[in-house]
């Protein structure tokens, strides 16, 4: 049963457009948002919130 929710809720890895390489890790839910995710997050190198893209 675990392997079926890991399945559907698989680990992404969502990277700083600002070019400094900082990432964060969290999980999305692929059947609500299957395409890539877009977030704005805070990038502490360049202490600005900018937008996070999801990388695979």
């Amino acid at each position: 049963m675990a392997k079926k929710s890991s399945q559907l809720r698989p680990i992404i890895k969502l990277r700083s457009t600002a070019g400094t390489g900082y990432t964060y890790v969290t999980r999305k839910n692929r059947r609500n948002t299957p395409d890539r995710l877009v977030l704005k997050k805070f990038d502490p190198v360049v202490r600005r919130h900018v937008e996070f893209k999801e990388t695979r």
